[in-house]
């Protein structure tokens, strides 16, 4: 994709363009009709087409292949060229997405002017899409929890296939990385990975965004289902989609389809969707805010994303992750993480889940004062409040409580965050806090503590019945 294709049915017109541009140092092909035409951009899309708009004895005339290109190819940049021109074609070609217009007998220098401009376009075009697979390319799956396993070995089953997947799980689980994990383990991993926040957009503004536009005005204006052509489109927050729009996307699932807003002709595309929710769609269905042949389109192959709390084993690997991440693309430094630190990260209550995980590790880089490894006093509101002497400072309500209730309630918490931090591992829970194996059965008996699976990750819980 870095030659230039001229497609002209008079030969002595793309021969001499052909010598003027390979004079210029650029790599040129030819086509005298539109079967030629069509032929070469489907064995290679060029950088760039330069297009005659009357093309004599072919099945299709310039606007027509431009259709073609602008749906199947939209990166690649079309210069129309016309011996008939006036301001009706130009207008139809550029409302079409041509990148420009150019009369017959053109000016050398105007045409050169035009053809740099035009392939310093589709280099960045080019550049723009690198970028974004080599974004995907970075969206890494860390953790060896059980509960990760579980998650990553579901979501290779489906990689291999085009089937459509609905990730559930809390907000900030990372969703989002198991759908570019998904796109970047399949056979899309070259084409587009893009994603819809539709929580962001204005719901009057949505179907524009999604399907795009038409204008006299602004000609074609492609929306974010056409950039995703051949790749995959994930629907973040997809319980925030509008309603009407719901409808018009069930359509395009069902025919791989759809038109631009204002405009009159069909544009196809090749999609795999992936979409996410933090919400209970069946609750959002039956109160009547989403569609219910939509969900069971979307949900083929339902995927739960666990949170932290159930993956804590990981907390420090991911950690260590971000550091390195925020190391590389930012310059922070890159800092250890102290033993007293990762136990504390292990035992913390992070709503916000590995988005808050990757925040906090950002700003104890940027406002740390040191190289050294990161200390349990870096991470701010973290741990328990301190007195002057170093003395842990009791919360209220454990002050108002008798010896004995108080000393249960702490044992009780402190085991079940150990537990968890452990993975359900009892055998190291017991080594981490000094206890032997069996005395920590009895203990956590009679603290009505109990280990339950959980997304294939073993969590601890209290009993309510067995406390009693």
């Amino acid at each position: 994709m870095s030659d230039i294709l001229i497609v002209d049915d008079e030969r002595d017109i793309r021969e001499l363009i052909s010598d003027i541009l390979e004079d210029e140092g650029f790599v040129t092909r030819l086509a005298g009709n539109s079967d030629e035409a069509i032929s070469a951009i489907n064995a290679e899309p060029p950088a760039l087409m330069i297009l005659d708009i009357w093309l004599k004895d072919s099945r299709m005339d310039g606007i027509d292949i431009l259709k073609t290109v602008k749906r199947d190819n939209p990166d690649v940049p079309v210069v129309i060229i016309s011996g008939h021109g006036n301001i009706e074609i130009a207008v139809a070609a550029i409302k079409q997405g041509a990148y420009d217009f150019i009369e017959k007998p053109f000016n050398i220098d105007q045409l050169m002017v035009v053809i740099r401009r035009a392939m310093e376009t589709s280099r960045l075009r080019r550049e723009n899409s690198e970028l974004r697979r080599r974004d995907v390319a970075t969206a890494d799956m860390i953790g060896s929890s059980s509960a990760f396993k579980t998650l990553k070995s579901q979501l290779d089953k489906v990689t291999s296939s085009n089937g459509r997947v609905m990730l559930t799980g809390p907000s900030g689980a990372g969703k989002e990385v198991a759908a570019r994990y998904i796109h970047a383990n399949s056979s899309r991993a070259n084409a587009p990975f893009v994603s819809v926040s539709s929580a962001s957009i204005e719901p009057e503004r949505m179907e524009e965004v999604l399907f795009g536009r038409e204008s006299p005005e602004r000609g074609v204006e492609p929306g974010l289902l056409e950039e995703a052509h051949g790749g995959v489109i994930f629907f973040d927050e997809v319980a925030d989609m509008p309603m009407g729009t719901q409808s018009k996307i069930l359509r395009v699932l069902l025919d791989q389809q759809f038109q631009r807003v204002g405009g009159s002709q069909t544009v196809r595309v090749d999609l795999r969707v992936v979409s996410a929710t933090t919400r209970d769609l069946e609750a959002e269905i039956a109160a009547g805010l989403f569609r219910q042949e939509l969900y069971h389109r979307l949900n083929v192959v339902p995927v739960r994303v666990p949170g932290l709390e159930e993956r804590r084993e990981d907390i420090p690997d991911l950690a260590r992750h971000f550091i390195g991440i925020l190391n590389a693309t930012q310059g922070l430094p890159l800092r250890a993480l102290s033993d007293e630190a990762e136990a504390l990260l292990q035992t913390m209550h992070l709503p916000g889940n590995v988005r808050q995980l990757k925040n906090l590790m950002e700003r104890v880089l940027i406002l740390g004062e040191s190289t050294e490894a990161i200390s349990p006093r870096e991470l701010e509101g973290a741990e328990p409040a301190e007195g002057d002497d170093g003395r842990v400072v009791l919360s209220g309500l454990l002050a108002t409580l008798p010896l004995r209730e108080a000393r249960e309630l702490f044992e009780r918490e402190y085991l079940l965050t150990q537990i968890n931090r452990f993975g359900g591992n009892i055998s190291r829970t017991a080594t981490f806090v000094g206890m032997e194996r069996s005395a920590l059965h009895r203990k956590l008996k009679s603290l009505g503590v109990v280990t339950s699976n959980k997304a294939g990750a073993r969590i601890a819980h209290v009993d309510a019945q067995a406390a009693e």
